[in-house]
């Protein structure tokens, strides 16, 4: 028996909650998989989140302009390079 197939941890924008778990995107499993393809350059995932990021923060913006959350820990903290 094989297990059915799951579903991309992929963001519901405006809201950037996870279409699949719910969890703010990127969540962990997101997290997972974006370290994965872009396991050999690093700062090209730090690129591609901030790009993201700052498109989150421009829809946060339109749905709330007096509430925009910091984005920083959600989209770049936790890929950084380790030292």
């Amino acid at each position: 028996m094989t297990a059915p197939p799951s579903r991309p941890h992929t963001p519901m924008r405006p809201l950037w909650r996870c279409r699949n778990c719910g969890a703010d995107w990127p969540c962990q499993p997101a997290r997972l998989s974006l370290l994965s393809q872009f396991r050999y350059d690093r700062t090209a995932l730090l690129i591609h989140l901030g790009t993201v990021m700052a498109e989150a923060a421009q829809q946060f913006a339109q749905l709330n302009a007096h509430q925009v959350p910091d984005l920083t820990d959600r989209f770049l903290s936790w890929a950084r390079a380790r030292s």
